[in-house]
């Protein structure tokens, strides 16, 4: 006989769980309690928000679902943010949420909600566990539903005395995600449509990718010499050096490589939505009629014609999609290696730094002595900003799994997101961009990487302002400067006062030395890299676009 906070832990184990981010609540000590005994690691967190998204990142990198434990009330409410990045970011996540006992609902007890109407919406599944014995059941199914079709998040609520009561009860086998693929009619559709195509565009992006997947993508490109862009923070996908590669379709799209989208007659979408960003706000495509051939490959069915109404649906995984279609009998038609190779020069010369912004930090001095030094296996987080492109645009990804950015984009993702792949992957190089606005939404969590000895390195890009806001705020009403500037701390100074290491970055010439010393600390982090207002964007400055917007 076990308590129902015991069967959870050993549920847990019994799905390859390691580390669960949480922020403990009295809603589940028993569950703490079983954890104790436990080899799975609880790392502690300062916010529930910040434990959400570090276990949406854990399993971005991992492709196994994150497991988040939070209390009941504020702890859950706290933690929607991480759960709806899963939700657009179509990331399988765990979320464990302690609960009133089963005999006080619908009384409006202290810090009761009602789970299923919060957070229907967001989460594939919302459920409640009413008796120990059925938390074996409960827990399986959790874990196939958040990796099964279109991933995304399970919401589990815990009452506290379901976790004190006790069962005799045995845990179920570790989930493993149902693959789909193809079926031989739909490879032969595809191959004829492929065939007669002269301007094919391979996009890809969405989840359900492995490092298996990625390889076989790159050689069923290369045999056909088919051009492949990346959808919004995918870039991982492929690797930007190749001459195959495009671009990625995401916000600030290269004017070329939108071109080379309306351009293409035969439009592949694989593992992606193609929802708003890369859509460019639904523009890029007809809707429902794309306008020209699609074929769209999802995992989820429900996507299929949900926006566009595709020439070919095929419910696949792209693993299974690309296995099935590898020795495809199509002949690569010249003209479609003479538009890949346009396609890279066009984004080679697009994701060339610019040699100089406003100010005495250089930033694309920084992203150039960057990819120069670090590994092609270091992992890059951010959260969303201004200060994103400069990693979305000038950075080269080379490797799968180096990149935990959110889709939706969601500010303070960074930090919790190294945390987590510093974690899971400490003997690689972890680097956090951050704003200074999107820095400070969960910047507590550093003392989460400093308590776990996670020597991750925290950019924070500072410019004294919400950037992305001022730069509409400007183009909008220009001069009317409301709600977006910020004072800010001394970051370098916060990162000592936490136990970890600080500096502070006012010219170029500084960066690259306290890099190394931050580096050779094997300590957590932050270099407060001090940017001037003016440089508003990696290409235009404040001034332009204010000016800009009073011409409008």
């Amino acid at each position: 006989m076990k308590t129902g906070g015991q069967l959870i832990v050993e549920a847990l184990e019994a799905q390859g769980v390691r580390r669960v981010f949480g922020v403990p609540g009295e809603s589940y000590l028993a569950v703490l309690d079983a954890l104790h005994d436990s080899p799975i690691e609880m790392v502690v967190c300062r916010h529930e928000g910040g434990a959400a998204m570090a276990a949406e990142a854990q399993a971005k990198l991992t492709g196994r679902p994150g497991v988040c434990l939070v209390t009941r009330g504020p702890g859950a409410t706290n933690a929607a943010s991480g759960i709806h990045v899963a939700q657009q970011d179509e990331t399988p996540l765990i979320v464990l949420i302690g609960q009133i006992e089963r005999g006080m609902r619908g009384r409006d007890a202290f810090q009761e909600v009602d789970y299923g109407r919060l957070f229907g919406g967001m989460a594939k599944w919302v459920a409640e566990i009413d008796s120990a014995d059925r938390v074996p059941e409960m827990i399986s199914r959790a874990f196939h539903t958040a990796m099964a079709g279109r991933p995304g998040p399970v919401v589990l609520a815990l009452p506290e005395d379901t976790l004190t009561e006790v069962a005799d009860a045995l845990a179920a086998p570790r989930a493993e995600p149902v693959d789909s693929a193809p079926t031989p009619a739909q490879v032969a559709a595809f191959a004829a449509l492929l065939a007669k195509a002269e301007r094919p565009l391979l996009v890809v992006g969405g989840s359900r990718w492995t490092e298996e997947s990625a390889a076989s993508l790159r050689g069923f490109a290369e045999r056909l010499a088919l051009p492949v862009a990346v959808t919004f923070r995918r870039q991982m996908l492929f690797d930007h050096n190749h001459p195959l590669y495009a671009g990625d379709i995401g916000l600030g799209i290269n004017p070329k490589l939108s071109a080379l989208v309306a351009d293409s007659d035969l439009l592949i979408l694989l593992g992606d939505r193609f929802s708003e960003v890369p859509s460019q706000s639904y523009t890029l495509l007809g809707v429902p009629d794309p306008g020209k051939a699609v074929v769209h490959v999802h995992p989820g069915a429900e996507e299929i014609g949900r926006v566009y109404r595709p020439t070919l649906g095929v419910v696949a995984t792209p693993g299974g999609f690309l296995d099935a279609v590898a020795d495809v009998a199509v002949t690569p038609n010249p003209a479609w290696a003479a538009r890949a190779e346009t396609a890279h020069a066009a984004f080679e010369a697009w994701s060339t730094p610019p040699e100089k912004i406003p100010g005495d930090v250089q930033m694309g001095a920084v992203m150039r002595w960057l990819d120069q030094t670090l590994a092609d296996d270091a992992i890059f987080t951010n959260g969303a900003g201004n200060y994103a492109t400069w990693i979305h645009r000038f950075h080269r990804f080379r490797r799968f799994g180096t990149q935990a950015a959110p889709v939706c984009g969601s500010m303070g993702y960074g930090l919790p997101a190294a945390l987590a792949a510093k974690l899971e992957f400490p003997e690689r190089d972890v680097i956090c961009f951050a704003g200074d606005g999107c820095f400070q939404m969960t910047g507590l969590e550093f003392g989460t990487a400093v308590q776990e000895g996670a020597a991750i390195i925290v950019l924070v890009i500072d410019n004294g302002m919400y950037g992305t806001i001022r730069m509409h705020q400007e183009r909008e009403y220009p001069g009317r400067v409301s709600g977006t500037a910020l004072r800010n701390p001394d970051f370098a100074a916060l990162a000592r006062s936490y136990g970890g290491h600080g500096e502070t970055v006012k010219r170029t010439e500084e960066f690259a030395p306290a890099f190394e010393r931050a580096r050779a600390s094997g300590l957590p982090a932050i270099l407060h890299v001090v940017i001037d207002p003016e440089a508003l964007t990696p290409t235009r400055t404040l001034s332009e676009i204010r000016a800009a917007g009073a011409k409008r």
